[in-house]
């Protein structure tokens, strides 16, 4: 499919990519998609606690951050209707229903209390969807709005493969782009600004030599 027959819509776009790969999804991305999993640990999610992913797919994310911390209630967010279907049959498979919600929504711009009932939460997490949403720094701005007071967001994604050779950096990028994927350049600018904007903590880390970065807004300074 060439650009211009792409559909207009990101989440028509997002159905078109995914309404196939969505049954092989996992199985794949977990070879690339470093770094997830160390993110889920750091959640620190408290007893009772509510915790949103923004760009939720297949459901892998949450499902395992559900069975790490099985007193919190979890909530997922996606633009694609195909990604929420794969999702939705996952956790009803693990018997995660009760505990997880999932809603159809863009992550640059949502309302939390309409479509989970919540006004804010005490976690936030974004696994390698930036680098996929337009306007993504729109998804920072509505995730720090929807944080509770103490909580605070917690983001993975593609760094700038920094330490890394050339030709592989080159090799990645080519890969990435037929999935509408690019690596935000300015992924820690951008964090770091809305840290200062908000008065919120802010910790980066490169991971592999630079292939991923990770990221936390905290609490509120004092």
């Amino acid at each position: 499919m060439s650009t211009t027959e792409l559909p207009a819509g990101h989440a028509e776009l997002m159905d078109g990519v995914y309404r196939w790969q969505r049954h092989i999804y996992d199985l794949t991305r977990k070879y690339y998609l470093l770094g997830r999993d160390r993110l889920i640990e750091g959640l620190d999610v408290p007893a009772g606690g509510t915790v949103l992913e923004l760009g939720c797919g297949t459901g892998r994310n949450i499902i395992l951050a559900a069975r790490r911390y099985p007193e919190a209630r979890f909530f997922g967010l996606d633009i694609s209707s195909e990604m929420l279907e794969t999702a939705s049959a996952a956790i009803a498979r693990e018997g995660l229903s009760a505990r997880v919600k999932l809603a159809k929504g863009d992550a640059t711009d949502f309302d939390a209390a309409a479509l989970f009932g919540l006004a804010s939460f005490d976690g936030i997490f974004v696994s390698y969807s930036l680098s996929m949403i337009p306007g993504w720094e729109k998804t920072v701005t509505a995730a720090l709005a929807a944080l509770s007071p103490k909580g605070s967001l917690h983001i993975v994604d593609f760094g700038q493969q920094e330490g890394l050779p050339r030709w592989f950096r080159s090799l990645l990028r080519g890969w990435l782009r037929k999935f509408h994927v690019e690596p935000r350049a300015n992924l820690r600018e951008v964090l770091d600004s809305e840290s200062q904007r908000t008065g919120t903590t802010f910790r980066f880390r490169t991971l592999y030599r630079g292939y991923a970065w990770l990221a936390v807004l905290g609490s509120h300074r004092d």
